[in-house]
């Protein structure tokens, strides 16, 4: 017996169930069914690439803003974030000039990146999720450079979002510039480190019209942080197979590169000089979290909590990890995940 489904058939009831509107956001019916689609989509006018991941699709959608900006977390996010599929779908967007987005418009290249423009690019693709998903909140998390797009996606949209959380949160170049370097000179000059403390003494305190003067600024954060955090997994750092290849590696080096001199600029005029999110105003019409590694030097404590307490939202708070900075570990993981898990459950509430 011939068991195909004829296309015109499997067409029409396709159709069917469309028109029935079997698969909007109130209809609890919804098949819970896993989704794993990997692929470009069209966003801003560019081809962008886009991973989904869960094990059930019914579950919130949960988009990442990664750091960087040249940083995409899709080649590792499986090892890190990998268990969280049970309980969101889980969506890596490589931003406009990172990894394999930038892979696929070369011409990239030759174009100014703006904060304006990729704010765009992520309220474009939300407003793809939920098309895709039918449903109305989507929740949105940004670590580093990926949570100054975070906030002003939440401050523009709130409509699109569920809530925001921030983790290793930026707020201003001028405030995290400041005090991430007065810090750092104060743990060296403490340790008689006599060649960071010369490093940094040479390039003097922000705002810095070298675009080499960040590297070493971040280098002497790395090596401080690594004496007071604990560590995450070698393994988290290693790249899906996919990622792997000549063409793919040569897109993230080579995204990493154009999106780093954007971000800084030649003469200290990149969109780093340019984020201040207090300027944005205090108002936040969603809930407003963050989460900080207390060991953090480079969006140090000190900043964030002084932003945390000047915005007005309908929920906010700050959450310590202790033994953490800037770049993620397990204990910093789990207090993400966790934060989440009680955001979604309100979702789940408010539906």
């Amino acid at each position: 017996m011939n068991t195909a489904f004829p296309r015109r058939r499997l067409f029409g009831a396709l159709t069917l169930v469309l028109a029935l509107g079997l698969f909007s956001a109130g209809n609890t019916a919804i098949a819970a069914t896993p989704i794993d689609q990997e692929g470009f989509r069209r966003i801003g006018g560019i081809e962008q690439w886009v991973t989904l991941h869960g094990q059930d699709s019914s579950k919130p959608v949960l988009l990442f803003l990664h750091g960087g900006p040249g940083n995409p977390l899709s080649p590792i996010a499986k090892k890190i974030y990998g268990h969280w599929s049970r309980d969101f779908v889980l969506v890596q967007w490589d931003q406009r000039g990172a990894g394999l987005s930038f892979g696929k418009n070369p011409e990239q290249a030759q174009a100014p990146l703006t904060l304006e423009r990729m704010v765009a690019d992520g309220l474009e693709l939300t407003e793809q999720l939920q098309q895709q998903f039918g449903q109305r909140k989507v929740l949105l998390m940004g670590s580093s450079w990926g949570s100054v797009l975070g906030v002003h996606m939440a401050k523009q949209r709130p409509d699109l979002f569920a809530a925001y959380v921030g983790t290793a949160q930026m707020v201003s170049a001028e405030a995290n510039g400041k005090a991430s370097f007065a810090q750092t000179l104060a743990l060296a000059e403490a340790a008689g480190d006599a060649s960071t403390v010369a490093a940094l003494k040479a390039i003097g305190p922000p705002p810095h019209r070298d675009p080499r003067a960040f590297g070493v600024l971040r280098r002497a954060i790395r090596a401080y942080e690594s004496q007071t955090s604990s560590p995450a997994p070698r393994d988290w750092w290693q790249a899906e197979a996919r990622y792997q290849s000549a063409e793919a590696q040569a897109a993230t080096e080579e995204g990493e590169e154009y999106s780093f001199l954007q971000f800084v600029g030649l003469a200290g005029d990149g969109m780093l000089s340019k984020i201040d999110l207090p300027a944005l105003g205090p108002e936040y019409r969603i809930p407003m979290h963050f989460i900080q590694g207390d060991q953090d030097l480079l969006t140090p404590l000190t900043v964030t909590q002084r932003f945390v307490d000047s915005i007005r939202a309908p929920e906010k708070s700050l959450t310590l990890v202790p033994r953490a900075g800037h770049d993620p570990n397990p204990a910093l993981i789990e207090a993400q995940h966790r934060l989440l898990l009680r955001a979604a459950q309100r979702l789940s509430k408010a539906d």
